[in-house]
């Protein structure tokens, strides 16, 4: 009876502690670190993100860019903080998946980071030079398969989304493409534009202004369904079946992270995302808003951890 009595007093006190924990949390300044260098989209929604959840916090939450080794060093810097919700990082797709399936990494993702939420998925678009023979996504497998391993794709470089991408569409379609790396996508589309090389999985705001323009062609969208942005473009999968490269933002924090301070971030970063102004960016982004609970990211987290390293494994594809 009196172990029962401890147990319960142990017990009583520890969630206690708990919901102290949540309610004086934060005392101080939150860093957001983001892994990329400022003004791109990952930066220029930490930003908007880290203004609204001060408002609300009552602590300032400090924008940090952390940069180099396609993301990993900030995810890094994340992942070796102290597990009390003080240092939190914005990631996406391609740092989260694609890179611990790419580079030889000192950490990993599903037991070193604490999923606190997914922000918006945002898909690709499959874009060529525009005087290409094929006009459609059809046209175009069937050219690339006429003209095996000469089609050439411009590519962020080894592992970015827009190398992966194609790998996928490689797989699923039978078409062989010949990559060309670059470092980064601004140059990749550039080439695009002038004729170097002929098609290029990009995002959506690299590459709509050329697509209104006439500049090139868009023949496909890399999600399941239209993206409300360039509604006018189908999605891959209408013509290649169960195609789908749609990547996402999210935000994590290292593990062991307590329950209650991470529920109290998720629902921050949930309000946040139902504000107009960022889903306006979102939108502008090509992005569709994700909200929920934290273990909703953590799922997406793993789907995709298993989808991607198949692909990347059947593909050979290795880091520089």
């Amino acid at each position: 009876m009196r172990r029962r009595v401890i147990a319960g007093l142990m017990l009583a006190a520890g969630l206690a502690a708990g919901s102290a924990g949540a309610q004086t949390f934060p005392s101080k300044s939150i860093t957001l670190v983001v892994p990329f260098t400022a003004g791109g989209p990952t930066d220029t929604l930490a930003r908007i993100l880290a203004e609204r959840m001060g408002r609300t916090l009552g602590q300032t939450v400090i924008v940090e860019n952390t940069t180099g080794a396609a993301g990993t060093l900030g995810v890094a810097r994340v992942v070796r903080a102290a597990p009390d919700g003080y240092t939190i990082g914005i990631g996406h797709w391609s740092t989260h998946v694609v890179n611990p399936a790419i580079y030889p990494l000192k950490f990993d993702i599903l037991d070193d980071l604490e999923p606190l939420a997914a922000i918006a998925t945002n898909p690709q678009l499959l874009v060529t030079r525009k005087d290409l023979p094929a006009t459609d996504l059809k046209g175009l497998i069937e050219w690339a398969k006429a003209h095996s391993d000469k089609v050439t794709a411009g590519t962020a470089g080894v592992g970015a989304a827009s190398h992966i991408g194609g790998l996928y569409f490689e797989q699923k379609t039978g078409a062989k493409l010949r990559f060309i790396p670059y470092r980064g996508g601004a140059p990749a589309l550039t080439d695009l534009l002038g004729g170097q090389v002929q098609v290029m999985f990009d995002t959506l705001p690299t590459s709509v202004e050329h697509i209104r323009s006439g500049r090139v062609q868009a023949l496909g969208v890399s999600s399941a369904t239209r993206s409300e942005a360039i509604p006018n473009v189908p999605p891959v999968s209408d013509v290649v079946s169960g195609y789908d490269a749609s990547g996402w933002y999210g935000i994590g924090a290292p593990k062991d992270t307590p329950r209650d301070i991470a529920d109290k971030l998720n629902a921050e970063i949930n309000a946040a995302i139902a504000e107009a102004r960022l889903k306006q960016r979102l939108s502008e982004l090509g992005g569709v808003p994700l909200t929920g609970p934290s273990t909703n990211f953590a799922r997406i987290i793993a789907d995709d951890t298993a989808k991607w390293a198949e692909v990347v494994k059947f593909s050979g594809a290795k880091a520089d």
